[in-house]
């Protein structure tokens, strides 16, 4: 299949998680790939995250190589003048560029997107931050656990006893990511139209609000501060969480009148369908707390696994809670390769279309510093001496 950015080549100029995922889905669908990093130990994720230590003391760990697939990579130093002439040469022969730096420091080496558009007036230049551009924050340091904290995400997880908590994977940086990667293609498009650049500014903590749209509504036209539910629906159905069970936790979506009659008839208590304070959503509303101390007590009889089957065959919206190896192992994430659809079989985005990812495994810091700089025009000589010099840096098993 034709790739939809094959012809577009994306310069990632980015470190930690959101700004790499967000190259690497561009890659994903097709866009060449060149990762730029600084000689020496380049990106810091190289040796962060993830539980093999022989992976991260290679500089290859684990969280490193999840958004590091499909890329070519280059190490250059961007203060040093020879290194900006790279660079230069570089934003003139790309289409985009993605970069998750501070404006302070893009104002220091003169490659904010002012200085990258008078260089490539036909160049998409992503900026990725914590808060986005004007405003008193756009210069603060963030990551995504501070985004979870400042946006109120972590305020509405967890419960009263438990106080605020983190989701436990880093979902603002991957989500941040998504948004990226849609605001570069949105710019694509806008540039097949006018011939010109863009720019894109995308927030992490803009990125969480977008996260919790309905929420924000709810408290927009309610005033009602939203507090911590643990494991009950954001529905607020009494009929819809999740509960625990003989064996294992079942979380159930029951939110609509005949999925309610359905799990009513399912559990063996179809007298809830005659009883005035169960018969319609208001009177159960009311009555929530007898409600779900009968519905906790009943699925305290079977397995989740059992009660699964069950209420999945009569159409009843339910999930049995798993580990992640067992979620990996269900027929969508099977049959559909998620986990493997990546380039080098690293995780792919959440779509299946006409994306055609290059099969590279991620490789090391300069791993394509000699091959970008001939594409680029510069002779053996000039790279030599860019490489003596520590302009340049190349990797040793190339």
């Amino acid at each position: 299949m034709h790739a939809p950015l094959k012809g577009i080549r994306v310069i990632d100029w980015t470190h930690v998680l959101a700004g790499p995922a967000c190259a690497y889905y561009l890659g994903q669908m097709g866009a060449e790939v060149i990762k730029i990093e600084r000689p020496g130990r380049g990106d810091a994720m190289r040796y962060r995250g993830g539980s093999d230590h022989n992976r991260v003391s290679a500089g290859m760990s684990t969280a490193f190589m999840t958004q590091g697939a499909g890329k070519r990579y280059l190490a250059v130093d961007l203060d040093s003048p020879a290194g900006r002439e790279v660079f230069e040469r570089l934003l003139c022969s790309a289409d985009v560029l993605v970069e998750n730096h501070r404006p302070l420091t893009l104002e220091r080496l003169k490659l904010t997107e002012r200085h990258t558009r008078a260089i490539n007036s036909r160049l998409i230049h992503c900026a990725m931050t914590g808060y986005g551009r004007n405003n008193a924050m756009s210069d603060s340091p963030a990551y995504d656990v501070n985004i979870q904290a400042i946006s109120g995400l972590m305020a509405l997880t967890g419960t009263a006893d438990t106080g605020p908590i983190r989701t436990g994977a880093p979902i603002i940086d991957y989500a941040t990511g998504l948004a990226g990667a849609l605001g570069v293609m949105s710019s694509l498009m806008m540039r097949s139209q006018t011939g010109d650049g863009g720019f894109v500014d995308v927030s992490m903590l803009e990125t969480a609000f977008a996260l919790m749209s309905s929420t924000i509504t709810d408290y927009s036209l309610t005033g009602t501060n939203p507090r911590p539910r643990g494991n009950a629906a954001n529905s607020r159905s009494p009929s819809a969480g999740t509960f625990p069970c003989l064996d294992g936790h079942i979380s159930l979506g029951v939110n609509e009148e005949a999925q309610f009659h359905a799990l009513a008839n399912a559990v063996g208590k179809a007298d809830w369908l005659r009883n005035p304070d169960f018969a319609s959503p208001e009177a159960r509303n009311v009555n929530r707390s007898a409600l779900v101390g009968e519905l906790s007590a009943v699925l305290l009889t079977k397995s989740a696994s059992d009660w699964e089957d069950m209420l999945l065959a009569v159409g009843v919206p339910c999930a049995r809670l798993r580990q992640l190896p067992e979620a990996l192992d269900l027929p969508p994430a099977l049959e559909r390769r998620f986990a493997t659809r990546g380039p080098a079989g690293y995780p792919g985005l959440p779509y299946m279309a006409g994306t055609e990812a290059p099969d590279a495994a991620p490789r090391e810091l300069g791993a394509d510093t000699r091959s970008v700089l001939i594409e680029l025009g510069f002779g053996d000589a000039e790279i030599n001496e860019m490489l003596i010099g520590g302009v340049v840096g190349e990797s040793n098993n190339i």
